[in-house]
């Protein structure tokens, strides 16, 4: 049975570089129209610690929370 108020949710990790770089609003402009030319709706931006690229660090990065109804 289907439910109207049904969603879907999707995580995206956005980071930019191990060294500590400014995030690059541009990119993140094209990651959520990318995202959003699949159905996906901004639900929420949280700042996070996000695993580096090596070793077990992380760096500051961004959570994206995207949201769709669910098929």
């Amino acid at each position: 049975m289907s439910n109207a108020y049904a969603y879907e949710y999707k995580v995206v990790t956005f980071r930019e570089s191990l060294i500590g770089d400014a995030l690059d609003s541009d990119k993140l402009e094209k990651t959520l129209n990318k995202h959003a030319a699949d159905g996906w709706a901004l639900k929420a931006i949280t700042a996070a610690d996000v695993k580096g690229r090596i070793g077990p660090g992380a760096v500051e990065g961004l959570l994206l929370t995207l949201e769709r109804p669910r098929a």
